[in-house]
């Protein structure tokens, strides 16, 4: 069976290590795409995740990459080959799935941007595990057990490392974090819709900010 490459493994492992915080953003106005995540940069914030939940998720990436070099930017809810060619195209510098498929896992190996592959399960972890992944997004984290899950999964898997999303919120991320294999967390409460519907920048970045701020007395 084919293997991971160790530079893909230590791409993501760089990408989760630049930042205690991977916003998951959704675009709904393409309008939005670029103030937003310079508010979120300006907070501090400098891994992003942009999902492909609406048609506004590739052409987002692509004026995001352009405009803010600073930032390392992926494509989240990645789950087809042609979905995976497509955010290569867009210049993501990383993919993340909500699952896992032995298809994508094999087509990541060969792709030129590094998979997070999403898990939920032990299961799903032993998938990807025999094909030598190391780094995964835990999701939907709070419906899938939250920290008392990634405590258990840590014994059988003592050299996996995660990026819990799904349910968790400000007052809870730094919990997540104090997990051993924990290195940075995901979450929507960073771009609140409300605030993005206003374009509210200045509130994104002081959200940003903030949470930073709390993770760091934590």
């Amino acid at each position: 069976m084919s293997q991971v490459s160790t530079e893909h493994q230590e791409q993501i492992r760089k990408v989760l290590q630049a930042s205690p915080l991977m916003p998951v953003i959704t675009i709904q106005n393409p309008d939005h795409a670029l103030p937003l995540c310079r508010a979120l940069v300006e907070g501090g914030v400098r891994v992003l995740e942009i999902t492909l939940r609406t048609e506004h998720g590739l052409e987002a990436i692509q004026s995001v990459r352009a405009a803010l070099p600073e930032a390392i930017v992926g494509a989240g809810t990645v789950t087809s080959r042609r979905q995976y060619r497509q955010v290569e195209s867009a210049g993501a510098q990383f993919a993340i799935t909500p699952g896992v498929t032995e298809d994508i896992l094999d087509f990541a190996m060969t792709a030129n941007v590094p998979l997070l592959p999403g898990v939920a399960t032990a299961s799903d972890l032993m998938l990807a595990y025999s094909r030598g992944y190391r780094y995964f997004k835990f999701f939907p984290a709070e419906v899938a057990g939250g920290t008392r899950a990634l405590k258990a999964l840590n014994g059988p898997f003592p050299d996996v490392m995660f990026c819990p999303t799904g349910g968790i919120a400000q007052d809870t991320a730094s919990g997540y974090l104090q997990e051993s294999n924990v290195l940075t967390v995901g979450g929507s409460w960073l771009t609140p819709a409300e605030s993005v519907a206003r374009q509210d920048w200045a509130a994104i970045t002081e959200i940003a900010r903030t949470s930073l701020e709390a993770l760091a007395r934590a």
